[in-house]
């Protein structure tokens, strides 16, 4: 039966009583603790007398048509559109958060329009999307909402797509990716240092994530890296964390770096220069890893698709979301020389290029 349209807290699930009273939320690694009337430190999920809620059931922000290569993901029905949406709230801290005004929100109901997982399945149909992302912010701190959203449009043959940073307890995280068809994973950097000291969390959870999408889904997943100058971008860390990847999880996994712009708490740090993202494309292309992608500048080569077998152009994109060049075939082979590219392709590319197009929801 389809849930009635939340106006209070909606039953949060992953929490227990601790022997002090408190409510302990164990969704993600930060396992806040809980007295009546709190709120952890995404602020959507606090204590209500003798239980667990969460407050954006329903409420949600920021409807519009994107290209799937904005979330970023090149491999999933690239040229398609995207009904793109998020919430309030966010369980990190990343001091450079360029969706602060979203993700850091303390007032829900200001930022939020009422949206039934029914509404938002209907206007995806309706305007022709084949995707849905839960973007913005991060929809792990809305599992309850995301999940049930996800089944509305599984039901219609829409796909769910979480942009998200995977900082997930194991047993939501089963519940929430199994919802999920993909996602791209944002590995904010690969040290502790950064995690704790710019992100306010830890890397091994996001790592577990990773490894767990790999070889527990088949959720296909891209991973994005914000190169911020003079924190996460030398050479060493990038050659790790690229061969990081291609060992724990293959190097067909896509890994886009993506350009920072001086936001929110980081306004110290200078924007990427495009030089840095193509050394950084060019190390992990060295250590292995076959599709690495640039983003956030106008980089046509970097945001093309290369056969790793034969070096032909098999995606060309103009750097600004526009393909401008397909060479796979009905099977997403390459047409040269027959290699297999991983993804999920059709017959040939959408073409909703890079337009933006808010939607507005329906009562349905």
């Amino acid at each position: 039966m389809q849930r009635q349209l939340f106006t209070a807290p909606a039953p949060a699930r992953y929490w227990h009583r601790l022997d002090d009273g408190r409510l302990q939320c164990d969704l993600c690694p930060r396992f806040c603790k809980l007295h009546d009337g709190s709120r952890g430190l995404c602020f959507v999920r606090g204590r209500d007398g003798d239980a667990l809620v969460l407050d954006t059931w329903g409420r949600s922000s920021g409807f519009c048509i994107d290209p799937i290569e904005k979330k970023p993901l090149n491999h999933w029905l690239p040229g398609t559109p995207v009904l793109s949406f998020g919430t309030a709230g966010c369980n990190l801290a990343c001091k450079f958060c360029q969706n602060w005004d979203i993700s850091k929100s303390r007032d829900t109901d200001r930022l939020a329009a009422q949206a039934t997982p029914a509404m938002i399945a209907a206007a995806a149909a309706d305007s022709g999307c084949r995707s849905v992302a839960y973007t913005y912010n991060d929809p792990v701190i809305f599992l309850e909402y995301a999940v049930e959203v996800a089944a509305a449009c599984r039901a219609r043959g829409i796909a769910s797509v979480a942009v998200t940073a995977g900082y997930v307890c194991a047993g939501p995280r089963a519940e929430f990716f199994a919802a999920m068809d993909a996602a791209n994973v944002d590995l904010k950097a690969f040290t502790e240092d950064f995690y704790h000291r710019v992100c306010g969390g830890h890397l091994a959870p996001v790592l577990e994530t990773l490894v767990y999408l790999k070889r527990e889904t088949r959720v296909w997943f891209e991973l994005t890296t914000l190169l911020i100058p003079g924190y996460n971008d030398g050479d060493d860390e990038i050659a790790r964390l690229a061969e990081w990847v291609g060992r724990e999880l293959g190097p067909e996994v896509p890994l886009h770096f993506t350009a920072f712009h001086p936001d929110w708490k980081l306004t110290d740090a200078p924007p990427t220069p495009p030089a840095t993202l193509s050394r950084a494309r060019r190390l992990a292309r060295e250590a292995g890893l076959q599709y690495v992608y640039t983003g956030n500048v106008r980089d046509p080569e970097g945001a093309s698709t290369w056969c790793p077998g034969c070096g032909a152009k098999l995606i060309g994109r103009d750097g600004r979301y526009r393909i401008d060049g397909w060479q796979l075939d009905a099977h997403g082979c390459c047409r040269a020389c027959g290699h297999a590219l991983p993804g999920h392709f059709e017959a040939g590319p959408g073409d909703w290029g890079p337009q933006r197009l808010p939607v507005r929801l329906s009562a349905s």
